[in-house]
Parts: structure tokens; C-alpha cells; sequence
């Protein structure tokens, strides 16, 4: 069962999340917060697997949250079409995708659940258009800090299979580009992220695009 924290201002569109999630048999809805102090504090007091996150909210914003919340449990982080660069400091912040504010119950569904399974939630087409403007951005937090051990212990093939996570590709699309098989190439993603002591897809894709400048 995958444990769900809501953190939103408007108490409306947390029952909105949680009937939405509801419809799934596998999540569980665990507790709501109004404001990024009471996620930061729910979520270490009630160990989500999950944090679906808004980015704009009182006292202490998503972004803020997010990274408070690094280590102990994965943010989704919710936003609309206009907050692009806000996504792109939560990506930096340690969240582990993102999702409009929009989406249908059974993306909502499936995102938790891509989330839970220590996957990155932007779908390639996305990621690619979300990474290009994040390398020509500022954000406000600093560039991703990987120890260069870290680095210098990628074998060859888990060097290739970080560049192309970072050219946004899926694993799917990695294991047709170099020939292997798509578990093998998972594998591979769980020892890149171990070995530079990342915490989600999504932050290996933007320390390889920043690796590469």
C-alpha cells in the first residue's frame, strides 16, 4: 500500500486529490496539510512514501518543502502551465516529478504510483522541453553537488546510460538506443543514482545536462 500526504492551500482541491486517489485499491491517503510548515512536519511525523505537493503555498512554499523533505520521502510536486520556473527549482530542490494541477484521476493514479516505484514522473517528451529551459535558466538553488568518487566510479556503460537520461530519454528508449534489455537498463539507473548519491531521475537528467556544459 503506498502512503499519501496532500499538502494544498484550498481545502477544495485536497478533497478533489483525495477522491481522485481514493478510486486506487493500492494508495492510501494519510493526511492533508494546509501549508508547506505542516507537510514539512506531517511528513516526518507520519512517514508518507509520497508527498503530492503544490508549489504555491503559505508560510513555506513547495520548493522550500521539498527540500526539507529530501531523504524522507519522494514530492510530487503540483503545478499549472504558468509555473514552469517553479517546477524547475522543486526539480533542483530534490522533487521527484511533477504533474498539472488538471490531471485526470487515472494520471494521478499512475504519477503516485511512478513516484512510489523510485521512478521519474515527467514522460520523455516532456522531460526533454523541461530540461533545455531549465540549462538556459537561474534557479535559485545551487547547481547539483555529485563528489567526483562518485563520478569516477560510473563504469563506461552507466556513463552512457547517464547521458541519455539526460537527454530525457526513458528506459525504454535507452535499451532500444543501446541494445540491451529495458531491466538491464534499470538496473543501471538504480546504480548511477546510488553511486552519485542522487535521489531521483529527474536530478541525474539535470547534473548530466549541467556535466555537459
Amino acid at each position: 500500500m503506498t502512503k499519501v500526504l496532500l499538502a494544498d492551500d484550498h481545502a477544495a482541491v485536497r478533497a478533489g486529490l483525495r477522491m481522485l486517489l481514493d478510486s486506487a485499491d493500492d494508495i492510501e491517503v494519510v493526511g492533508e496539510a494546509a501549508d508547506g510548515v505542516e507537510a514539512v512536519a506531517l511528513a516526518k511525523e507520519l512517514r508518507p512514501d509520497v508527498v503530492v505537493m503544490d508549489v504555491r503555498m503559505p508560510r513555506k512554499d513547495g520548493i522550500a518543502a521539498a527540500a526539507e523533505l529530501r531523504g524522507t520521502a519522494d514530492v510530487l510536486v503540483l503545478t499549472s502551465y504558468g509555473d514552469d520556473s517553479c517546477v524547475f527549482d522543486a526539480l533542483r530542490a530534490g522533487a521527484s516529478g511533477f504533474l498539472l494541477k488538471d490531471a485526470d484521476a487515472e494520471t494521478l493514479v499512475e504519477a503516485v504510483r511512478t513516484i512510489a516505484r523510485g521512478d521519474g514522473l515527467i514522460s520523455p517528451a516532456v522531460t526533454r522541453g523541461l530540461i533545455a529551459e531549465f540549462a538556459r535558466s537561474r534557479p535559485a538553488y545551487a547547481p547539483i553537488e555529485v563528489d567526483d568518487a562518485g563520478v569516477a566510479s560510473l563504469t563506461p556503460r552507466e556513463t552512457e546510460v547517464l547521458a541519455l537520461i539526460g537527454e530525457g530519454m526513458s528506459n525504454a528508449e535507452i535499451a532500444a538506443e543501446l541494445g540491451m534489455a529495458e531491466a538491464t537498463v534499470k538496473s543501471h539507473v538504480t546504480r548511477v543514482l546510488a553511486k552519485l548519491g542522487l535521489t531521483s531521475r529527474v536530478q541525474a537528467a539535470i547534473f548530466a545536462r549541467e556535466r555537459a556544459r
